[in-house]
């Protein structure tokens, strides 16, 4: 798969047209790479890491369209924090951590917002934080915090954690209801999204383990759903599929094989993963 992935190598700037190029562009491919436990410190991939920080801190990204204050708000900046979140955490995960790497940390928890999340939602009424935008900011802010005790990075990865466990992760407090991102559509958060994870079930189960906060009793319903999702053969489906393989560059293609997407099939890579979250959880 890593090989797959490497194919990055072989297209300039204009073929991938943008570092964020779905799915294949220099900040996808090392999301993926760090997915996969690619080795840490490969020298091969420091261009790429380098171009993506270039990217997070070019003048076009940190102002207006993808960057917005609004007047009388700027305790809530509304940015796609999810980018900031994955850089780090791949960084980290990859052992190519530059001398930006904290500027994007510290940044990030700058930006938080009040109730503890991100939102790049640049509507003037948007009042609260998006869980898509805050659950890769929470993960990527505890692996720098964990890799360099840095307490304010792990404090603001934490008030995450209590921005989402009174939702039960997953669900609306009034009714009930599935949160679901309004440019989602369907299928919701209860289904397995992969291997591009925003906000679904294993992936919102899997940053409440590295947070440490599987045994808050608020993470049950969610556990429950997710092991409901065993097969006869022990392994989990992929039921969302968020990206599909191709030889070229397609905005939503993937140059890896993530294995199938059949709801009553295992898929190898989802299983793995589930069988992480289920084998984090506390004993009574």
């Amino acid at each position: 798969m890593a090989r797959a992935l490497f194919r990055v190598f072989e297209q300039d700037a204009k073929t991938l047209q943008h570092t964020y190029r779905k799915w294949q562009g220099q900040h996808w491919t090392l999301t993926c790479l760090a997915m996969i436990d690619h080795p840490p410190g490969d020298e091969r991939l420091r261009p790429l890491v380098s171009r993506v920080h270039d990217w997070l801190f070019s003048k076009q990204f940190l102002e207006g369209p993808l960057t917005v204050a609004h007047a009388g708000q700027q305790d809530r900046v509304r940015h796609c924090a999810s980018l900031d979140g994955n850089a780090i955490w791949y960084s980290v995960r990859l052992g190519l951590e530059d001398d930006r790497t904290r500027a994007v940390v510290d940044r990030l928890i700058g930006w938080q917002w009040p109730d503890g999340g991100w939102n790049c939602d640049k509507r003037v009424q948007a009042a609260q934080s998006s869980f898509q935008e805050s659950l890769i900011p929470a993960r990527g802010l505890w692996a720098y915090g964990t890799a360099h005790a840095y307490r304010p990075a792990l404090e603001a990865a934490q008030r995450v954690a209590d921005l989402v466990l009174p939702r039960r992760l997953l669900w609306h407090r009034g009714d009930g209801t599935p949160i679901v991102p309004d440019w989602a559509g369907r299928p919701g958060p209860e289904r397995i999204h992969f291997p591009i994870q925003f906000f679904d079930v294993l992936f919102a189960l899997q940053v409440m383990a590295e947070l440490g906060r599987l045994g808050d009793p608020r993470c049950a319903d969610a556990l429950r759903l997710l092991e409901a999702k065993r097969l006869p053969d022990g392994g989990f489906p992929l039921e969302a599929p968020t990206a599909f393989a191709v030889d070229r560059v397609t905005s939503g293609g993937s140059y890896a094989d993530w294995g199938p997407s059949r709801l009553r099939r295992s898929n190898p890579l989802v299983s793995l993963a589930v069988l992480g979250v289920l084998h984090s959880v506390p004993a009574a």
